[in-house]
Parts: C-alpha cells; structure tokens; sequence
C-alpha cells in the first residue's frame, strides 16, 4: 500500500471517531515512517514496508477507540520540545505555553534584580515534567544562562510513574544534550524529582512556584473520559481532598467547581514561597476568576493572564510578605 492510499483508508475510518482524521493519519504516518510533512506531500506514492504498514494499522485500531494520537506515537511536542508521553501523565496543550512563557519572563527580571542568587523553582504537580523541563531549557537554550547560574529545579508530583516520565524527559532534554559530563553533573544538581501530596514532602521555599494542576469539575471529568482518551483522572479531577477522597463543602455537600485541589495549593503556597515569591498557576477558564478570588482573600495579589485562543488561563499570584 502506498502512503496516499493509506491516508485515503485511515481519514475515511476516522472520519466517525476522531474531530482531525487527516491530522490523526499524517502524525501517525511522520512517526511510523520518520518523514517530515513535506516528505509526505513529495512521497505519496511511496510503498509503506510490511512491517510499518502494520504498526499503522494497529495504531489505526487504537486511534478508532479514542486513544490519542499522543499515548500512541508516545511523544507530545511542546514549547518547541519534544516530550515523551504515556496515560500516566496528561498530554501537554498549547494553552499551558502561556504559563512557561510568564516564567521565563519573571525568572529572568529575579535574576537581574538578584545578581549572583541562585533562584528556586518547584514546578507542582509536574507530570510529564513539560512546564519545569520547557523553562529550564529554554533558560539555557535560547538566553545562554550558564549551567552553575541556572535556577534550582524541583519537580514534583503525587504521581510515582508520572515523576518517572517527568525524569525520563530531564533526561533526553536536558542532561543527553549536556555537552560534556561536568556540565551534566552540574545540570543533574540542579534537578530535584519529590513525589508529595502537594507540599507535604517539600519543606522548603521556593522563589517561584508553577503549577497546571487538577481543575476540571468532577462531573466533566465524567464526561471527558467517556471518549477513550485514557488520560489520568488523578491528573483532572479537581474536586478531589487531601486525603483523596471527593471534596465536600462545610454542609457535606460534595464540591463539583474544580477548585479544591487549587484551593490547597494556594494555602500551602503561602509557607512555601519565599518572601515577594511569584507562583503561576493554571485554571480553567470557568473558574480563573474564582481562582484569584481566593488568592486575594488568602493574603496574595493575583493577576489572571490569558492563554493563546483568549481565554482565562493562568492565575499569578505575588506573596506580599
């Protein structure tokens, strides 16, 4: 079978099951054959080999079930940066690019406030690893800043396997591309992997605080996961307490707003920011205002910013004492 025949018999099989059958089919075709898109427009009728043609098929399979592209091919393209992804952490969106961008941002105005200060950040309920991996490479990426300069990373997650995906990203994007091994010593001491039930394992304070936690109400959890998309729900459901159990107002009325999970955050960030800390943090757009609402009642200031469609995205919160 030929590549444009192949596209041909998967946008037609999708067509019911998946909103981007043509995008679907050209990804899964990228990662099966290792062509670029413009490979696949100049080789269409190039024949696929036996045993790609069976990959594809059985990705074809899994695609129909609803199964994301993504957990498929095991990589997510994030920032720029290639992420390995499983269903044990969510796939990266590019609505939470807006919040590595406002860390970088504020990372490089504290460290020119601060010369000499080697700053900390904690990126909270890391996942994959994408927000903390994406600013840290960047730092040294695109504004050169050197390895010993270079702020103290922590990234964690209540998650055991997903801090395995976050370590599994550090180390193909950050510590491989280490140009020699005293650099990669020296970036392996600037990175700290703590699985916690939010600050419970971290007694320490940090200069800077990024988070895309859990927000999306109970009930819509529900209704996500209907479609086969295997993303964690660990990882979504924001309505869940600190022991883990559903949240419940003070008349024992179980929460369904996405907001306890944030809530406890924000109360834990007080003693875990440093004096004149910052810390970003992701919410839907149902309930970002909600979300600095509470921030502010909580002793914080709060800004919200929005992501790339418009919408209400990232909270910022400014410890004022």
């Amino acid at each position: 079978m030929t590549i444009q025949e192949f596209k041909k018999l998967s946008i037609a099989e999708l067509k019911s099951t998946s909103p981007s059958p043509a995008l679907d089919t050209d990804v899964l075709l990228e990662h099966a054959l290792g062509l670029t898109k413009t490979d696949l427009l100049l080789k269409t009728n190039q024949l696929i080999e036996t045993e790609k043609f069976e990959w594809l098929k059985a990705a074809l399979e899994k695609r129909k079930t609803g199964l994301p592209v993504a957990y498929i091919t095991g990589y997510k393209e994030f920032y720029g940066y290639n992420f390995h992804v499983n269903p044990d952490v969510l796939i990266p969106k590019p609505d939470t690019e807006i919040l590595v961008e406002r860390a970088i941002e504020i990372i490089i105005e504290k460290m020119e406030a601060h010369p000499g200060k080697i700053l900390s950040v904690c990126d909270m309920c890391t996942g994959s690893g994408c927000i903390g991996i994406s600013v840290m490479k960047t730092l040294l990426q695109k504004y050169k800043i050197s390895p010993s300069a270079l702020p103290k990373f922590t990234l964690a997650d209540i998650s055991a396997p997903a801090l395995e995906t976050a370590h599994k990203n550090a180390d193909s994007l950050i510590l491989s591309p280490a140009e020699d091994s005293g650099s990669k010593v020296l970036l392996e001491s600037k990175l700290c992997f703590i699985q916690s039930n939010l600050f419970e394992m971290l007694p320490y304070q940090y200069d800077i605080i990024l988070s895309n936690p859990p927000y999306i109400p109970h009930t819509m959890v529900d209704e996500l996961l209907k479609d086969g998309r295997n993303e964690p729900r660990l990882a979504l459901d924001g309505d869940i307490s600190l022991t883990g159990e559903r949240a419940k107002d003070k008349n024992g009325q179980q929460k369904d707003d996405g907001l306890s999970v944030i809530k406890n955050l924000i109360l834990q960030s007080k003693d875990s920011l440093c004096t004149m800390g910052t810390a970003l943090v992701e919410t839907g757009e149902y309930n970002a205002k909600q979300t600095a609402e509470f921030a502010e009642k909580s002793g914080f200031s709060a800004q919200i910013h929005k992501d790339l469609e418009g919408q209400l995205r990232v909270v910022e919160l400014n410890k004022k004492t």
